[in-house]
């Protein structure tokens, strides 16, 4: 017999079997030695009260264990007929891998085009960016197969309401070889060391069934008709690949952007968020977030957190919070500098970091051009990429404190930034309303949670990237672009997404759009 059971308990409890099974057994008013297998369903930690509480959602096994329970039941993809029609997927990011799945399972044959190199080939291309200074403009961390989530964290929580999607991504992921806690944790997270065997197994199960996988095809033209319908792409190599077309290219793709924009594709400018990476001694994280001179103990994840607040009618707010994490140099191109962070799956080095962003809107920034937010980006990572030491992705940093008081870092503590720091006027490199208002909001921070505005605490520049700078306009109908049939903007990088979890659901869905409104 199965039961499931709601639990609210003390870490030290959930961490123990036994304890557990006690807990429940009351809940459930029975003999506890009836109960012959737990199993988690849901798992929360509740951190807002001095003494932190896991939510817990158990199934539990009355009386005899029921080996099927609880398991996920993996998709069954099939090899293609011989004869199937052929989509194009634009980038191997989540939403494109996605897309490119879901076209298998509704008997179409994915082509999917990426314009970097495989997932273990880019780690040569990251290291030399750290060491080197020397940015490929086709492989770093945001392009490649697997796109930025690849090598920059891999966290999978979404606020899509969409559960039943979400759910099925995570089971995607957990039939790839991810770990099934995923399934189970309120903020999933992978880990940037465990991600590319999943993507690897992704691509493997793709061609398996008889779609192709192409990298080093970076996409520089759309073949339009001349009735504005999308018939395939031309890329940088000369080759032209027929089909309708799922453009899944990620949120730095600005040469994309500039494309579409030469051929007169209707998109608008977006609203992003621009600021800092601030970072923090993880065990001082602990400390503030748990409540406690201990820190988390021997019962608790290393803590993290999600701050907001508004100044002068704009949001300031923590982005892609890393506990136990790095910083990671993630620019695209060369001459520009952006920062942002990743966590390996142990979450177990020494610093905590988190993107501080304020939102920019396009009414901030004069102008129709509808690359104008992009372009504000641009201007941002080249001033600070000036401010860098002989060239190289060293950044700029100041202590947090300096940063507020609007003067220099004497010195700097120790940074998981590889690339290096030096110190900096992040407050003078910033544009003036972004940094006042970052000054605005970390006080406001400092005041909420004593301790977090310190002196160990430093802000490393700039964050840049937390969203695509435009939207490529879509039929909220069929999700095909409003003006041209056969284009499906999807993910991230169309303004549609926001994190791996959401742009795999955009890119199932213009699949599913693609298969169910599109003539072949």
């Amino acid at each position: 017999m199965l039961k499931q059971v709601t639990l609210r308990t003390k870490p030290q409890t959930a961490a123990d079997e036994l304890k557990l099974a006690i807990e429940a057994s009351t809940a459930l008013d029975i003999d506890v030695n009836r109960i012959k297998k737990l199993q988690i369903l849901k798992r929360s930690i509740d951190a807002r009260q001095r003494q932190v509480m896991i939510n817990l959602t158990l199934q539990v096994h009355i009386d005899e264990v029921d080996p099927e329970a609880g398991k996920p039941q993996p998709i069954k993809y099939k090899p293609l007929p011989a004869d199937a029609k052929t989509a194009i997927v634009v980038g191997a990011g989540p939403a494109g891998l996605f897309a490119a799945l879901r076209l298998i399972e509704l008997g179409i044959r994915p082509i999917v085009l990426e314009r970097g190199k495989d997932v273990d080939s880019r780690r040569t291309d990251l290291a030399r960016i750290s060491r080197e200074g020397v940015v490929d403009a086709d492989s770093n961390y945001c392009f490649g197969e697997g796109g930025a989530g690849a090598y920059s964290d891999g966290k999978l929580y979404t606020r899509s309401k969409k559960r039943g999607s979400v759910d099925k991504i995570l089971n995607v992921l957990v039939q790839h070889g991810a770990s099934a806690d995923i399934l189970v944790d309120a903020h999933p997270h992978i880990g940037s060391d465990k991600l590319p065997g999943i993507i690897r197994a992704m691509r493997e199960t793709i061609i398996a069934c008889g779609g192709e996988v192409h990298f080093g095809e970076r996409v520089k033209e759309l073949i339009l008709s001349p009735d504005h319908k999308a018939e395939g792409v031309i890329t940088a190599s000369g080759q032209e690949y027929r089909g309708p077309v799922i453009l899944a290219t990620g949120h730095s793709a600005r040469d994309v952007y500039r494309m579409l924009s030469a051929q007169q594709v209707k998109m608008e400018p977006k609203g992003i968020a621009v600021g800092v990476r601030v970072e923090h001694p993880q065990a001082l994280i602990d400390q503030i977030f748990y409540h406690s001179p201990q820190g988390r103990g021997k019962y608790l994840p290393p803590a993290e957190y999600s701050l907001l607040t508004r100044v002068d009618e704009r949001a300031v707010y923590s982005f892609c919070m890393c506990p136990g994490g790095y910083i990671i140099p993630a620019t695209s191109e060369p001459g520009l500098m952006v920062v942002n962070g990743m966590s390996p799956a142990n979450r177990g080095t020494q610093w905590a970091n988190s993107g501080m962003v304020v939102e920019i809107l396009p009414d901030d920034i004069p102008g129709s051009d509808p690359l104008k937010m992009m372009k504000f980006q641009e201007g941002i990572e080249r001033t600070f990429f000036r401010d860098s030491e002989d060239g190289t992705q060293n950044a700029p940093a100041q202590r947090m404190t300096d940063f507020v008081a609007g003067k220099d870092s004497a010195d700097l503590p120790r940074s998981s930034y590889t690339a290096g720091i030096h110190p900096g006027r992040l407050d003078h490199l910033l544009p003036m309303g972004v940094a006042k208002k970052l000054r605005a909001g970390l006080c406001e921070f400092g005041r909420k949670y004593p301790g977090y505005l310190c002196d160990e605490a430093i802000v490393v520049g700039d964050e840049t990237r937390t969203s695509a700078p435009v939207r490529v306009s879509r039929d909220p109908a069929t999700l095909s672009h409003v003006e041209i049939e056969g284009l499906y903007p999807a993910g991230e990088g169309a303004g549609y997404a926001g994190g791996i979890v959401s742009a795999a659901i955009d890119g199932e869905r213009c699949a599913q759009a693609l298969a169910e409104n599109f003539t072949f």
